[in-house]
């Protein structure tokens, strides 16, 4: 929901006529987070009773549809204004060329380290995948497919049978890295294959680790990069959404 910004969010009827299961849970409280943040409006289906349109204003609708306030038929020639206007998000600007790091450089101050110290940071964040109850987007560029290790490779193929989805992006990578992970190919003159990002989207939980190589030519170890960790949504999603734009398409939908 934060890549796509509905104006409106709607409510399956089995949410509303079902019984509210810990997974139905999940699903509303993701829903009114998302409503919370944007003004987003909720609407809710299926309501035939007084008592489902109870359940719907209690997760959050403020617009519904059902049998409860008519049944299926043609329209009126003259259809009243409505009491309320929907409120309408005002569309969001192109993305812009900038990198994830360059995005939140932009807004936070970088601090310069080596690989080693950062590796466990970059875990960190990428265990966020595994969260079954509120799985995130996993998002990652590894510069150089070659840094895509059979062991990053076996990790990132876990973190997919967790996460909604996952993507890795870098010089070299094909479309199928891994089972499950859908991959990105960067170009000779890409300015990400100077980087080494790690972003996670949830729907309560947004975290990025933005890094960009200073050019070190020592040991892989003690690289050093220039990096920022950041927990502020509204920058993480826009560094996220500079990412996803490099992933391949989903051709087996098409």
């Amino acid at each position: 929901m934060p890549f796509v910004n509905p104006d409106v969010i709607k409510l399956d009827l089995r949410l509303i006529q079902g019984r509210t299961t810990s997974e139905v849970a999940r699903i509303v409280n993701a829903v009114l987070a998302q409503a919370e943040l944007t003004g987003a409006t909720i609407l809710a289906e299926g309501i035939e009773t007084t008592r489902h349109e109870e359940i719907a204003r209690a997760m959050g609708a403020t617009v519904g549809q059902g049998w409860l306030y008519g049944r299926p038929g043609p329209l009126p020639e003259i259809v009243d204004a409505p009491d309320h206007a929907l409120r309408l998000h005002v569309p969001k600007p192109a993305r812009s060329s900038s990198t994830p790091f360059e995005i939140v450089a932009a807004k936070r101050t970088p601090t310069r380290t080596t690989k080693d110290l950062l590796i466990p940071m970059s875990k960190h964040l990428e265990e966020k995948g595994l969260d079954s109850a509120e799985p995130p987007v996993l998002l990652a560029c590894f510069q150089e497919v070659r840094h895509f290790t059979d062991f990053a490779r076996r990790r990132f193929a876990r973190l997919a049978k967790h996460a909604a989805f996952v993507g890795a992006v870098g010089a070299g990578m094909p479309v199928d890295p891994a089972p499950g992970v859908r991959g990105g190919l960067l170009h000779h003159s890409d300015p990400l294959r100077g980087e080494w990002d790690v972003i996670a989207v949830g729907p309560h939980f947004a975290g990025a680790l933005v890094a960009r190589d200073c050019g070190d030519s020592g040991p892989d170890l003690m690289r050093r990069f220039d990096f920022v960790i950041t927990y502020d949504r509204d920058l993480v999603v826009e560094a996220a959404r500079s990412l996803l734009t490099v992933l391949a398409p989903d051709t087996a939908a098409s």
